[in-house]
């Protein structure tokens, strides 16, 4: 499982990498701009992720115009649900309009902060990512 972890908070970053390391490679960007820059060179390489864990609030381009960005450039290259990738957001803002509106733009699961491991092991199976 490839995995693009994407938040501007190191130690989320950091957690977020320990409990995702053992199910294959991550990589990190640390603002909705660096996400959309991966996720296409991912793309254009033929390597897709497999799971993005995006965080709401970062700085320069947040987690819901990147999501929306995601889910265009997989559209642009005629990848649609269920083959697109798996969009966990993550956010310490558990008010129903960034769920709402995270869940319109497509993304797949939402995660409240602090991410307990067994909500994202949940998550991960939910989706059938891992057994």
């Amino acid at each position: 499982m490839k995995t693009l972890i994407v938040d501007d908070d190191f130690v989320c970053r950091l957690l977020l990498q320990e409990l995702l390391k053992t199910y294959g490679p991550c990589h990190i960007a640390v603002n909705g701009k660096e996400t959309v820059g991966a996720v296409r060179a991912a793309l254009d390489e033929g390597d897709p992720y497999d799971l993005i864990c995006l965080d709401i609030m970062m700085p320069e381009m947040d987690g819901q115009q990147a999501l929306k960005e995601i889910r265009a450039l997989e559209a642009s290259r005629r990848i649609f649900s269920p083959r697109w990738a798996k969009i966990v957001m993550t956010t310490a803002a558990s008010d129903s309009t960034s769920v709402m509106t995270a869940m319109r733009e497509q993304c797949n699961y939402f995660l409240i902060k602090p991410i307990r491991k067994d909500l994202l092991l949940n998550s991960l199976r939910t989706m059938e990512l891992v057994a």
